[in-house]
């Protein structure tokens, strides 16, 4: 039997403790999901909690001849993106994958719905809108490997999510993946590159760190719905290649490294593929950029303890960065392991302690 030992190390004493006592996270957690409800776009359930919504979006697509009714509407706004929504619905669909047992029981080629800058210019509700529900279109050969490859990764996590409740849903979600993924690698570019498109997805939605992050990532998650050996093989083959190893001090929709390395440790937490040890060192730096007084510490925090990173919507990387520090944790625990960020060493508790400073 293995036990193991986790010691506490004074430097890292800080109000974790008093943060986690005076704030009700249940409740926190209770109004997030609240919020993507009253994201909601089309036609609402029965069961929408937030009545005073209504349906809206109804004609969504018409201009291109489609139905794209359905989905949720981006941040404040009344367009609907699909880079964004896909990596929020991947997120989403990793943490039941993660915590399942702490929860109750229970088309490819458009790339974006609405016109972004009438959109921002006019502040109303989805139900009132009348601005133009422009359809932007990327069809074969036209390059749209990070919308693709999001897409794939998010329809094979839930295919993983759906696997015992909904078997056949599960093959469904996981047969279209592997589709949309052979599109996204086959046509490698960057939708924002495409003239038919730029002006509805830049500057909002415009590829700043390219494509290749999210083939990775749509690899690494198809690699856990099928055990399809091919898709090991092309993380090791194109890992180096595509960027996975450089230091990339965040996690969101535009940039999945951080996330791509945390989630393959966790997949590998027993050390049984040498050949995907870079992208668990690559990992630990990452973690190691989170440690206070760790040599590598490169996030901002607020007076408070809050990631601070520069520019719009600081949030973002609050949760995003959180959720890897809680995965990586659970990591740690489960394989009894610390990491060695240079002058420090830092266990499982260490990142319980800053993940509760957030």
């Amino acid at each position: 039997m293995k036990f193991c030992f986790v010691l506490n190390f004074p430097v890292f004493i800080n109000l974790a403790t008093l943060v986690l006592a005076s704030h009700d996270y249940k409740d926190a957690l209770s109004k997030s999901i609240l919020f993507f409800e009253g994201q909601r776009s089309g036609r609402l359930p029965r069961d929408q909690r937030m009545t005073w919504r209504g349906d809206s979006g109804l004609h969504d697509g018409k201009m291109g001849g489609v139905d794209l009714t359905g989905g949720y509407h981006d941040a404040g706004d009344n367009v609907k993106s699909n880079l964004p929504m896909a990596f929020t619905t991947t997120m989403l669909t990793w943490s039941v994958i993660e915590f399942e047992n702490l929860m109750p029981p229970n088309e490819l080629r458009h790339a974006l719905v609405g016109d972004p800058t009438s959109d921002h210019d006019c502040w109303e509700r989805p139900e009132d809108k009348d601005t133009r529900r422009t359809v932007y279109t990327l069809e074969v050969p036209s390059p749209a490997s990070e919308v693709a490859a999001e897409t794939a990764a998010t329809l094979a996590a839930s295919s993983v999510a759906f696997a015992s409740s909904d078997p056949h849903y599960s093959v469904r979600l996981r047969r279209s993946a592997v589709a949309v993924f052979q599109y996204a690698d086959t046509h490698r570019g960057t939708y924002s590159s495409n003239p038919r498109i730029v002006a509805g997805v830049c500057p909002f939605y415009c590829d700043f760190s390219g494509y290749q992050n999210e083939l990775l990532w749509g690899a690494a998650w198809l690699w856990r719905a099928t055990q399809d050996k091919q898709y090991l093989d092309y993380m090791e083959e194109n890992g180096q290649r595509f960027g996975a190893f450089t230091n990339i001090y965040e996690f969101g929709w535009d940039n999945k490294h951080a996330g791509l390395n945390v989630f393959i440790s966790k997949e590998d937490q027993n050390g049984t593929l040498p050949s995907l040890q870079k992208f668990k060192d690559a990992a630990t730096s990452f973690i190691c950029t989170l440690v206070p007084g760790s040599s590598r510490w490169q996030i901002g925090l607020t007076r408070a303890g809050l990631i601070y990173k520069p520019g719009g919507s600081n949030m973002q990387h609050v949760t995003s960065i959180s959720f890897l520090m809680l995965v990586y944790t659970n990591y740690l625990t489960k394989t009894c392991q610390t990491i060695n960020c240079n002058n420090v060493t830092a266990g499982a508790n260490v990142l319980i302690q800053q993940r509760g400073s957030k």
